[in-house]
């Protein structure tokens, strides 16, 4: 076996590693329904730990709020998949890692744990730029579909994190 995940995302990862060290980026990653798919698929790229600090596996409320200082308010008043609590996971990242970028995932991964609002299939992405104003984090609500598998939303949601991780071409 070469590789333990998926050649899209290992190769999608490679890119990642490889473009952020080109332009010195130092980057992490907050994940919950991922579960730290995003973290797996970037340490699948040799040598890159110069690129990949750490990553948050905060799967639990109680760990948002413990590991990346995710308010309890914002988690009573919005829930934990939502552009308010992914927006403060990626922040939280980026202060505890001390890294140049953060993005940060939470959802519904299914096959339970929807509603009307927030069905099975709904992901949220966030990311965090060391520097830049608050204005200037990007934020996304996705919806993979209700249809599809845990483990093909999970794997939607890793491709959609590594994207954003993704240095822009004006860096």
């Amino acid at each position: 076996m070469k590789n333990l995940l998926p050649r899209e995302l290992v190769e999608l990862a490679t890119r990642v590693i490889e473009k952020n060290r080109a332009v010195g980026r130092k980057i992490t990653v907050a994940e919950s329904c991922t579960g730290g798919l995003v973290a797996a698929a970037l340490t699948e790229v040799p040598g890159s730990s110069d690129v990949f600090d750490c990553g948050f596996t905060t799967y639990s409320n109680g760990a948002k709020q413990n590991m990346l200082g995710v308010s309890g308010d914002l988690l009573e008043t919005f829930g934990a998949v939502s552009i308010a609590v992914a927006w403060e996971m990626a922040q939280g990242a980026l202060a505890a890692s001390g890294c140049d970028v953060a993005v940060a995932i939470t959802g519904v991964a299914g096959p339970d744990g929807g509603s009307e609002k927030k069905p099975v299939g709904t992901v949220v992405f966030a990311k965090a730029e060391k520097g830049k104003s608050v204005d200037e984090v990007v934020a996304d609500r996705n919806n993979f579909g209700d249809d599809k598998s845990r483990a093909e939303i999970r794997f939607q949601a890793v491709l959609v994190a590594l994207e954003l991780l993704l240095p822009d071409e004006s860096v």
